[in-house]
């Protein structure tokens, strides 16, 4: 069932004036969300170092609490969120990005909720515009989406209602036009929304189909003129799309049979998507866009599952797509085919996903490791360069420099000095 607000034709007319300006933003937005823009984990930087040490940090701050988000940045601002231990606090941080130097944190009396051991009370990451920071956080009585502005004051904030999930949350809101927009795909009952940037109304809300809590974050599709579409990932939908004006389901293709963790990401005209368990079994699977309805016997393009990743999300680059496993194996593979060009191990543990920095894949292990690999068709192994201690934290890329969140801190790498 879906539930669309009165006045949706003329929101719906502003919301696609504000998606056909969207690609004239500032360079301010390079890493405004998730994984950066549309959630490809892709950079240009030049001035990050393939190789450092410790000694090469611009700067180490420590954190005043635990949490994998990834940090995000407008300007010279970086945001992140962060939680006590034991899920009593929860924290939006702001920090100076020349120095780290602390702005502002606000802070929320909370409530514990269960969790897996590897997860924290502060995984979403925040989205951020010129003018607010969206963020959000669950408890088993209320799953809250909100809104500050720059300076750390709350603008609006809602109470989507209970979050029901025995691992704890993960999804990361986004930017769609005028709206942000969050999956809420959990153990109960299950529904997408979008809101309004400026006031947190809702503008629809699409029910969904309930299996275990996904922990993907959606993307968007623009093609060549086409209507946009926003592409989610989970087990009971497997990967669909649904339109950004009314929130109408566009297509699905079931191709999933466990629980997806990583965020969809699109490889030229595929959508590429993960599932698995802590027990294995987990796989790759692309999915062909421009579909409509039930495309699970039309549309799958390829699966690959030998060595796949299940937290980590994949990038895609220049026709190929790079999976990096949470066992420390890195895959190339063809986008369009699928076919594995190859595979190989580079040890450690992963939760973080790889950032693709020019022509360097680079991720962040649990023992304290930067890995870095050439992101091409021949495997290469780059260098190997410590963060001090573990994380399970993405990377952002921003302002020529690379952010890292480990277990205790947050580090600055690279840039013009």
């Amino acid at each position: 069932m879906r539930e669309v607000t009165k006045a949706s034709s003329l929101r719906a007319a502003a919301l696609a004036l504000a998606a056909a300006l969207a690609p004239l933003a500032a360079p301010a937005q390079e890493w405004s969300r998730f994984r950066g823009p549309n959630g490809s984990g892709l950079s240009a930087a030049f001035s990050v170092p393939t190789e450092w040490t410790e000694k090469d940090f611009d700067w180490r701050v420590p954190l005043p609490g635990p949490g994998i988000s990834q940090p995000v940045l407008w300007g010279e601002r970086i945001f992140l969120t962060a939680a006590t231990a034991d899920g009593s606090e929860r924290m939006v941080l702001c920090l100076k990005a020349a120095d780290g130097a602390a702005e502002w944190t606000r802070r929320s009396p909370s409530a514990a909720c269960p969790r897996h051991q590897r997860n924290t009370h502060a995984t979403s990451t925040p989205a951020v515009d010129a003018e607010r920071i969206y963020f959000s956080f669950s408890t088993p009585g209320a799953y809250t989406l909100g809104a500050l502005d720059h300076g750390g004051r709350e603008l609006w904030k809602r109470d989507l209602g209970p979050y029901d999930s025995q691992h704890g949350d993960g999804s990361s809101p986004i930017l769609v036009g005028d709206l942000v927009v969050l999956a809420n795909e959990q153990d109960g009952a299950s529904f997408l929304v979008a809101v309004d940037r400026k006031t947190g109304e809702t503008r629809w809300r699409t029910e969904r189909r309930s299996e275990e809590t996904a922990y993907g974050t959606p993307c968007v599709v623009e093609r060549g003129g086409k209507p946009a579409e926003i592409v989610f990932s989970s087990h009971a939908h497997g990967l669909s799309a649904v339109d950004p004006l009314t929130g109408a389901l566009l297509w699905e293709a079931r191709v999933f049979d466990k629980r997806t963790v990583s965020s969809p990401v699109l490889a030229g005209d595929l959508v590429v998507g993960t599932c698995g368990s802590g027990g294995g079994g987990n796989f790759a699977v692309a999915v062909r866009l421009g579909g409509k309805g039930d495309v699970t016997a039309t549309h799958a393009a390829w699966k690959i599952a030998k060595s796949m990743a299940y937290v980590p999300t994949p990038v895609a680059k220049d026709g190929l797509v790079f999976f990096w496993s949470d066992k420390g194996i890195v895959t190339c593979a063809e986008a369009v085919t699928g076919s594995v060009l190859w595979q190989e191990r580079v040890g450690g543990g992963y939760s973080s996903s790889p950032v693709c920095i020019g022509d360097r894949l680079l991720c962040l292990s649990e023992e304290g490791e930067a890995v870095v690999v050439a992101a091409s068709r021949a495997h290469k192994l780059l260098a190997r360069n410590p963060i001090g201690e573990g994380s399970r934290s993405t990377p952002a890329v921003a302002g020529g420099r690379l952010y890292v969140r480990t277990y205790t801190h947050l580090i600055s790498i690279g840039g013009r000095r």
